[in-house]
């Protein structure tokens, strides 16, 4: 493929045709670009497209192909000559440096015209240094034998030049580059905030060699510290710089730096403490931006801010220097403190840096499961929490000062496992009574402190706070929590949600009282957010709190899924009829859900909806394509006899999905699960016709794509179909198929293979089918298969006794994606409406060793002294051990 604007707008179109809703377009056109992945030049034009579109949809859709064109051909693309190679590479680089360069630094520095300044051909030739130190660096990396892990030597040899330019730029003060924008960083700030990231790295990585330079760099970020204002477009750089004291303090040979109290209190002084401040630029993002606020504050995706720098830098100077630190900003703390007390109204931006000041220096290691997991021994958390942040929680008002709430809160938060629980069990009631707090950084904070302190655990695994203690606090916790959500900008807030969720986790019997008042609620909101989905963990959380309704109400009484039915199918219904895509999953699980609950039978409703789930369209979404598979197995389950009985289209209509999924590398196994079902639960008179087309189907798919997951899975279905219908059955089909093909399978196939079989009920199912076709098929004894008879008993023996062969061939990785050209909308598994591993020979086997001996006992009582002549010829000593013990351990022997 030229390179080349034809070219360029044939792939625009086939681009686009990949998007459209209808599969007759949209299918051969992934079709098509699958087959021109392969030619000169593919990845380039859609790195040009990336780059140069016009069209912002064909820009992402070109990203979203050359990253499946990368995972789908990777081994191919490690090996590319080197010009295809180097082209990509430079046009990635101009993509880079066009995305952000061009468009940042050259705004900033010159407004929206580039040639404002006539010093510009110098930024533009920066630029294209840019673009070579990229194609250097990619012939660099192509030369090498092997991963570049140390510095490179041309910047070790070059580390003077390097470093006394790095350090120049670092003090450039030219007012050409400077910007009178308080919120848009310029060309000189962006410089200084990678240079001093730079040079925190070669303090991290590169200490040995960056030491003679170290220096003059922490004089100059010091002093760059201490001139720069509080304005927002310097904010990177501060947090760079202060990073850089990060890196630096916590490093053994830097430690006498550090070591002087002048040095320490200078650092609190001038450094932490202003960078700590409440900002009347905070106090705009948590009032009209809350949400990029907690995400900022919550999420940790406050990476890049002056106080999170000035976190880390407290955290690096109490590595070595915890006592005189945490005196010296105890002496601060106190200091605020006491300002916010003389004036509380006026003053309380005081205390917000005082508890975060506390908070810094209190944190010594920490995780988003538990909190902070280790805390400085010399500050009294509980103290802090008894004499100033209870009080704030306490308040009646709880819209009064909602950023000190909000920080009480956030501390009961991330101090949750180091408090005593009595103390946790105190602020719960508080934490509730936050939940109608105006603040929407009040509210959510305090809906994601309750979700956090229901997950902790206690002894034995059990949750640290019992639904019995939350007995006197549950009406009034379920009513704030949904209330909460009729507060203004909190409608879909995944944080609310997912307290809700967790509280009837937590709570179980206890909101049943409430369901039917609840579940209302519940569908209602889902109604709501069905028309235009846009909070993907908001939703997800609102379907497992659906589930967990059902499962907690239906548990008490079964009889209840029907006014769940009555109450979630017509919103079911408008989903479906909408086809409301990235809700299917969903409610297919949930539509499993309340049908397995069900006794052994099919309710008219869902009976009246089962041939619409065999509509093709719906399987062409991989995202829809596990909670379909369970969805039709629960109809299986529950009635498949009704189903064979009710209408003969339906059975083809299931083996078409059967060959669809089976066709499919990503899918194959779920076509299984399918299967499997199938056999289990239909009648047999009803598949009797299709049964040898299943399986030269399955015979077909074995001899153009064999797979390890498609093995193991064929692997179990074999040996299903010999439990449902008998090892001679299975011999017979075998061989009708072909002569001589029942023993291609056992020597190719079982044989060789078996030992890949994982999971307890797979093993059981195979277990269980090879001990009938060793003891329940007379071929085996009295034909030429008989050959095969040792190596299968040996096979056997193998799978109880040996480790699990789990090893993958190389060719085998990404197979996942290989049907999935395009953007999908994923399948995201409900953790509340999973279902028990299903087994389907259940309690009619205890265990399969034993089973093993008693049926060669038997097949030796009729065939006198054959088996203990093939075991004494053909078995190795191991396996006979391992065999004599499962014959004392069933009180039998061989005769």
């Amino acid at each position: 493929m030229e390179l080349n604007d034809a070219n360029l707008q044939t792939l625009t179109e086939f681009l686009r045709k990949t998007l459209d809703p209808d599969p007759t377009v949209r299918r051969p056109a992934e079709k098509f670009l699958e087959s021109v992945e392969g030619n000169q030049n593919y990845s380039v034009l859609l790195l040009t497209l990336l780059e140069k579109s016009q069209d912002n949809v064909i820009r992402v859709c070109a990203a979203v192909t050359f990253k499946n064109y990368i995972k789908r051909n990777w081994r191919i693309v490690s090996q590319l000559c080197r010009v295809q190679y180097l082209t990509i590479m430079h046009k990635l680089g101009s993509i880079i440096v066009n995305f952000a360069l061009r468009r940042r630094i050259i705004r900033s520095s010159c407004g929206q015209n580039p040639n404002k300044y006539p010093d510009m051909p110098l930024v533009w030739q920066v630029i294209m240094s840019c673009k070579h130190i990229l194609l250097k660096a990619t012939v660099l990396n192509l030369n090498s034998t092997s991963s570049q892990q140390d510095l490179p030597e041309f910047f070790e040899d070059n580390m003077e030049t390097w470093m006394t330019n790095f350090h120049g730029l670092l003090t450039l003060d030219n007012k050409l580059l400077q910007t009178d924008d308080e919120e848009e960083a310029g060309l000189l700030e962006l410089l200084k905030s990678q240079i001093c990231d730079n040079a925190a790295l070669y303090a991290q990585k590169y200490d040995e060699e960056f030491q003679p330079y170290l220096p003059r760099f922490v004089t100059a970020i010091w002093n760059l510290l201490v001139s720069t204002g509080q304005e927002v477009k310097y904010d990177l750089l501060v947090s760079n710089a202060i990073q850089f004291l990060a890196s630096v303090c916590e490093r053994p040979h830097y430690k006498h730096l550090f070591e002087d109290q002048n040095t320490l209190t200078s650092i609190c002084e001038k450094v932490i403490v202003p960078n700590m401040e409440f900002r009347s630029a905070d106090e705009e993002a948590f009032e009209d931006n809350s949400e990029e606020y907690i995400r900022r504050d919550l999420e940790g995706s406050d990476i890049d801010t002056r106080r999170r720098a000035a976190c880390d830098l407290v955290r690096g100077l109490c590595k070595f220097f915890e006592g005189p630190v945490t005196a010296i900003f105890s002496g601060y703390v106190n200091s605020m403190l006491a300002e916010y007390a003389k004036n509380p109204g006026q003053n309380w931006k005081h205390k917000d840096a005082a508890i975060y000041l506390v908070t810094s220096l209190a944190s010594k290691a920490q995780t988003q499961k538990h909190g902070i997991t280790q805390a400085n021994e010399l500050v009294n958390l509980t103290e802090f929490l008894v004499n100033h942040i209870l009080p704030d929680l306490k308040s009646s008002n709880v819209n009064e000062f909602p950023v000190l709430k909000a920080d009480a809160i956030k501390y009961v938060m991330i101090f949750r496992s180091q408090l005593p629980k009595e103390q946790l069990l105190q602020a719960v009631p508080f934490l509730i009574a936050h939940l109608q707090a105006e603040s929407t950084v009040e509210h959510t904070y305090a809906a994601h402190a309750l979700e956090r302190l229901f997950t902790m655990r206690g002894p034995n695994n059990a949750t640290l706070i019992t639904s019995a203690e939350m007995a006197p606090f549950t009406e009034q916790l379920l009513t704030n929590l949904f209330k909460a959500l009729t507060l203004p900008g909190s409608a879909e807030n995944e944080y609310i949600m997912k307290a809700i969720m967790r509280s009837f986790s937590l709570l179980q019997e206890a909101i049943v009282p409430y369901i039917p008042t609840l579940i209302g609620q519940l569908t209602h909101k889902l109604l709501l957010v069905s028309k235009n989905p846009s909070k993907p963990h908001f939703n997800h959380y609102l379907f497992e709190s659906l589930c967990l309704s059902v499962r907690i109400t239906c548990k008490a009484n079964p009889a209840t899924v029907a006014s769940f039915e009555e109450a979630l199918f017509p919103v079911f219904t408008e989903i479906l009829q909408h086809d409301v895509q990235e809700f299917l999953p969903y409610v297919f699980q949930v539509m499993s859900l309340l049908l397995e609950i069900h006794s052994n039978s099919i309710p008219a409703s869902y009976m009246a909806l089962f041939p619409h789930l065999l509509q093709p369209v719906l399987w062409e979404r991989t995202g829809n394509i596990p909670p379909l598979v369970r969805l039709l197995q629960a109809y299986l389950e529950k009635g498949g006899a009704s189903i064979a009985a009710s209408a003969a289209d339906k059975i083809p209509g299931l083996l078409g999905v059967f060959q669809k999924l089976i066709a499919s590398k990503a899918n194959d196994h779920q076509g299984f699960y399918l299967l499997n079902s199938i056999v289990e639960n239909m009648p047999p008179e009803s598949i009797t016709q299709y049964r040898k087309q299943i399986f030269i189907l399955l015979f077909q798919r074995l001899q153009s794509s064999k797979t390890t997951k498609f093995i193991k899975s064929f692997l179990v279905f074999v040996n299903l179909y010999c439990v449902k219908y008998g090892a001679i059955a299975l011999q017979e089909i075998f061989d009708s198929i072909q002569p001589k093909m029942f023993g291609m399978v056992l020597e190719k196939i079982i044989i060789p293979e078996v030992q890949k079989v994982s999971g307890p009920v797979e093993k059981k199912i195979c277990a269980l089918g090879i001990t009938k076709i060793l003891t329940e098929c007379p071929a085996m004894m009295d034909t030429e298969y008989t050959k095969l008879w040792t190596p299968l008993l040996q096979a056997l023996i193998g799978l109880f006794e040996l480790p699990e062969d789990d090893s993958i061939p190389d060719d085998e990785h990404f197979i996942d994606i290989e049907d999935t050209p395009g953007y999908q909308t994923a399948f995201s598994q409900l953790a509340f409406a999973g279902r028990k591993e299903h087994d389907p020979i259940g309690d009619a086997v205890g265990n399969p060793k034993i089973l093993l001996a008693q049926s060669l006992h038997k097949l030796s009582t009729a065939c006198p002294g054959r088996v203990p002549s093939m075991l004494s010829t053909s078995l190795n000593a191991d396996a006979l051990k391992f065999l004599q013990g499962y014959l004392q351990a069933a009180s039998v022997q061989l005769v």
